[in-house]
Order: C-alpha cells, then sequence, then structure tokens
C-alpha cells in the first residue's frame, strides 16, 4: 500500500470511495433513501474543486492506494471550528474507506500518515467529527487515541438531522 497526496486525476475515485463508504457506513443512521440516491457524478464536481486549485489554504487530501487503486483517503487541514485556534489546531475532515478495505489496516496507516503530516506541520491537536451512533468509526477512532471532548453539533445540511461529536487527540511533532 502507498499513502500519498492526492491529484486532480484522483477525482473520480475519490467520489467513488466517498459514496460506497457512506452507503456501507451510514444505514440506519441516515435515510435510506438518501444513500440509495448517492452516486458518485454528485460527488466529483466537490471532489474536483478540492483537488483544484480553488482547495481551501492548508488543505490537504491523502489517499491510500493498493494494488494501482484507491482504496481510501483522508482530508486534513487547519481546525475549522469557531473555538478552536486553527493555528494550533488541526482536522481530520473526512476519512473514509472501500467498504471491502475495513478492518485490513489501511484505515489505521492513512490516519497514521494524516497525523504525521499534521504534527509536521506545527499543529499541536487534532479534532474530529463523527455520526454519533456510528459505533464502528468511533471505536476505530477511540483506539487510535481519539477521545470526546464534550462539543456536539446538529448538522442538517443534506436535509435530516444528524447528530455529530467532536473527537480531539493531541500531536507529535
Amino acid at each position: 500500500m502507498v499513502i500519498r497526496r492526492a491529484e486532480p486525476a484522483d477525482a473520480e475515485a475519490l467520489a467513488a470511495v466517498h459514496v460506497r463508504s457512506w452507503q456501507a457506513a451510514y444505514p440506519g443512521l441516515m435515510p435510506q433513501a438518501h444513500l440509495d440516491g448517492l452516486t458518485p457524478a454528485m460527488r466529483l464536481p466537490v471532489w474536483e474543486r478540492l483537488l483544484g486549485e480553488s482547495s481551501p489554504p492548508g488543505t490537504e487530501v491523502l489517499v491510500a492506494e493498493e494494488d494501482g487503486s484507491v482504496a481510501g483517503f483522508a482530508s486534513l487541514g487547519p481546525g475549522r471550528d469557531d473555538d478552536v485556534d486553527p493555528a494550533e489546531v488541526a482536522e481530520i475532515s473526512a476519512i473514509y474507506l472501500l467498504p471491502e478495505a475495513w478492518g485490513a489496516g489501511v484505515g489505521g496507516r492513512l490516519m497514521a500518515a494524516a497525523l504525521g503530516r499534521l504534527g509536521t506541520a506545527g499543529f499541536e491537536q487534532a479534532v474530529l467529527w463523527v455520526v454519533d451512533g456510528n459505533a464502528r468509526a468511533r471505536r476505530f477512532y477511540e483506539r487510535g487515541g481519539w477521545r470526546p471532548d464534550g462539543a456536539v453539533q446538529r448538522d442538517e445540511s443534506d436535509g435530516f438531522p444528524l447528530t455529530e461529536v467532536r473527537y480531539r487527540r493531541a500531536l507529535e511533532r
């Protein structure tokens, strides 16, 4: 497995990973009709923008590639929450894998690479948001030293309520 910085040519693969991961991870946590209606074509413009010249300053996307195919990705950058200092606190804004890569160590290696990049960049801590009922993801984060920090938010950006819990951990420089 190779972990590398994503390139604009990866946009289609990232869109596919994003959709397949959501469809496998979120049944019962999001409306099934929403999950069934997701397509990589819907996510493609977002990934083209994020991997293009208009990506937010300081952000980066890493991909985990196995046998020449993208198996997962992590998006990272300065913290975006109002109650964190973006010079000191970074955020893992997304980490998703193809369902067939779950439990194979890909997520752990991808997370380690992301945390290493953030520590090298000088950040002291990192945060991420996880859907409250996503027990599998919460176990993954907790095994990696992440802990809930008490912040909770309600996200209705997709047209239905979703409760998210913020996790935090220290970074090594």
